[in-house]
């Protein structure tokens, strides 16, 4: 019972199984002037071949984005590409990847993950970023040590992605009342917006958004100076209005096969996740 609920619920938000399936989601979002990041669901492989797998996937994507001419990135967990194992392995993997994408004038994201990743993630994209420069990452806004890190990141002129965060974190380590993590974001995203290369803004929540579009209004910022971003599924009419409105509109498109691991850890991580998906079945 509980797996044709989650099934209900998690087709709505990730395009389909095969790349094909998420190739043709991409295209009608293009179609309504949305960029898009396709995203290969899966993460924290436990052997190499898995790891080979996962890097073959996301190859085998840049060709179809090259192919088809769809206006689309990717986007990959390091556990995908076996950090659990090595970092060697690890690094090996992202640097087809890269190389791959380089060829094929793309855009490579690297997701962050729960925070017992997170330094080990920005260490791997710096020694990344030192080789290609078509290579960004993800800031969670609710961790405390944020503000430093996207500093360093702004300095070195990388492409950062910021949201909220998603996972159970202590207090020690993450700000845990969405007012005071509304409020950090806001301070993070003013500084992005104002000093930034290209951020990406990665919001579903209206009072974010808004304060967004005010903050770019009263500072005299260029529209074309950023983009929001939002998950498949999640608000369309919302994406759309906002890609009419003039703003750099990108989605996240997720498929393949790991649709349950993912939306299952997802809910289960955080309370708020369950809310989120259920609350935005019905807005638009």
């Amino acid at each position: 019972m509980l797996n044709h609920l989650l099934f209900f619920l998690a087709k709505r938000f990730v395009s389909g199984q095969s790349v094909q399936q998420a190739v043709a989601a991409v295209r009608k979002l293009n179609q309504q002037g949305i960029a898009a990041t396709l995203d290969f669901l899966g993460e924290n492989v436990s052997e190499p071949p898995a790891g080979g797998a996962a890097a073959n996937n996301y190859l085998e994507t840049l060709d179809w984005i090259d192919r088809t001419q769809i206006q689309s990135g990717i986007s990959l967990k390091l556990t995908q590409m076996g950090l659990d194992i090595s970092r060697e392995l690890c690094f090996s993997n992202l640097v087809q990847i890269c190389q791959k994408a380089a060829s094929c004038q793309n855009f490579v994201r690297i997701d962050m993950e729960g925070s017992a990743y997170t330094e080990r993630t920005l260490s791997l994209f710096y020694d990344l970023y030192d080789r290609y420069k078509n290579v960004g990452v993800v800031i969670q806004a609710y961790l405390h040590r944020s503000a430093a890190d996207v500093e360093r990141l702004i300095d070195a002129g990388a492409c950062v992605r910021l949201c909220k965060g998603a996972y159970k974190e202590p207090p020690s380590l993450a700000i845990q009342q969405m007012p005071e993590i509304r409020k950090n974001f806001m301070k993070l995203a003013a500084e992005l917006l104002k000093r930034g290369n290209y951020p990406a803004i990665a919001t579903h929540d209206d009072v974010l958004i808004s304060w967004v579009k005010q903050f770019v209004r009263s500072e005299g910022l260029d529209k074309k100076r950023f983009e929001f971003q939002m998950l498949y599924g999640v608000r369309p009419e919302t994406q759309r209005q906002l890609a009419a409105e003039g703003y750099g509109m990108r989605v996240y498109v997720p498929f393949g096969t790991h649709w349950l691991p993912y939306f299952y850890r997802r809910l289960r991580e955080r309370p708020e996740n369950v809310y989120f998906v259920l609350r935005n079945l019905f807005k638009s």
